[in-house]
């Protein structure tokens, strides 16, 4: 199974409350069969207002891994497109102010930690990485702390998607796949699964 427990990289800020999710994937983008192709076009809209000055176009975060936000981001629809296209992009973890629980939800269920700090720690991570977006962010999931340039933070993130991330239980696919020989040798012993 796959174990996160701790994400580094470096930071994008990404300022404002209420993104809704169909800023971060617009709703055309909704047909499509598989989640490939998303991470193109995440913010599309918003990218092609700001003329190459949206964060995700922006050449010093090119190589971001934890988006940094601000209050109930992911809020809007339900679509579990919105955090598969921030991961496809490129995103391993968001730090933010709060998030909205159904994006949170599907946060997790793909490997992609949404995890809390206070208002004040946003700011000065924000304003920290426009100073030197190549400063190194490290989330540590198991002691719960946020390490950046000197500075150590608490972060917050409930116990159960806590114990999920780091034991690896997120993944249902993986679990599934961990009890493949048990799963065989019942499906051997079924009468109606014998030909």
């Amino acid at each position: 199974m796959s174990q996160i427990q701790q994400i580094s990289g470096p930071g994008i800020p990404l300022i404002g409350d209420d993104i809704d999710t169909d800023r971060i994937i617009p709703a055309r983008f909704l047909r499509c069969v598989t989640f490939d192709g998303l991470g193109e076009v995440v913010f599309e809209d918003d990218r092609a207002q700001m003329q190459g000055e949206h964060p995700f176009d922006r050449p010093q975060y090119q190589d971001g891994k934890i988006l940094v936000v601000n209050g109930n981001f992911g809020c809007g629809s339900s679509r579990e497109h919105a955090p598969q296209a921030i991961a496809r992009w490129g995103i391993k973890a968001i730090i933010g102010q709060s998030f909205a629980e159904i994006f949170f939800g599907n946060g997790v269920a793909i490997g992609l930690p949404c995890v809390t700090a206070s208002s004040q720690v946003i700011q000065a991570l924000q304003e920290a990485i426009a100073a030197n977006p190549q400063i190194p962010l490290t989330l540590d999931l198991n002691t719960l702390t946020l390490t950046w340039d000197g500075n150590t933070s608490p972060i917050h993130l409930s116990a159960g998607a806590q114990q999920m991330f780091t034991t690896g239980t997120w993944d249902s696919c993986g679990q599934l796949l961990q009890g493949v020989d048990s799963i065989r040798a019942t499906a051997a012993q079924l009468p109606y699964l014998q030909f």
